[in-house]
């Protein structure tokens, strides 16, 4: 599932409009798109780094605000649409552990999760559901989101090709973690499914 848009998001980057695309991703990445705006970043910025600045700025402008959505989707529509999507992406289990940690340690617990692989969309979604402050949401949003994509920005643009491996590592680990939680919630149900057809399941 994720292979299609990924290919969407690097064919992207190449066309004229690429800058409203990549604004685009980022909003979407923050509340339901499973690719991160990088795929997109990363490539541009090698082809202009005199512009790499500019696109980290758009991606954190719109990303924060893709995080306002997330927020309001947790807040408001938790029971249906934010449920869906923590549970779609294979994190349905640590809400509540993501409540209590909110509930104990607040803006630190949203700086931290900003910058480990865990997807920004799951972090906005409970934010909302667990009822955090939205001042100090998007002021935390502003701060770790920044930080990764301009770090990014400085590295693509000061050092071009030779960061290219360390930038693609760090988002092959984070889009590899999405894509091993996603396989994760699948598989009960597809052996769940096998059983209920009269397939000899092997639980050892």
């Amino acid at each position: 599932m994720i292979r299609r848009p990924y290919k969407w998001c690097t064919d992207a980057a190449g066309k004229p409009h690429a800058s409203l695309t990549l604004g685009l991703v980022s909003f979407a990445e923050s509340s339901f798109f499973p690719v991160p705006p990088d795929i997109m970043l990363i490539p541009m910025a090698l082809a202009r780094p005199d512009k790499a600045w500019l696109f980290a700025a758009i991606c954190t402008v719109t990303s924060v605000a893709g995080g306002m959505l997330g927020y309001l989707i947790g807040a408001a529509l938790y029971d249906t649409v934010g449920q869906w999507l923590i549970h779609l992406y294979g994190h349905g289990d640590k809400v509540e552990a993501f409540r209590a940690a909110y509930a104990q340690y607040g803006a630190l617990i949203t700086l931290l999760k900003g910058l480990t692989p865990i997807p920004y969309k799951i972090e906005t979604i409970t934010s909302g559901f667990a009822g955090f402050n939205i001042g100090l949401f998007i002021v935390m949003s502003v701060i770790t989101r920044g930080a990764r994509l301009f770090l990014e920005a400085f590295l693509l643009n000061r050092y071009s090709p030779r960061a290219l491996g360390v930038v693609s590592l760090r988002l092959h680990l984070s889009t590899a973690h999405e894509a091993a939680s996603r396989r994760a919630v699948r598989r009960p149900a597809q052996l769940q499914n096998l059983g209920s057809v009269g397939v000899p399941l092997c639980t050892e």
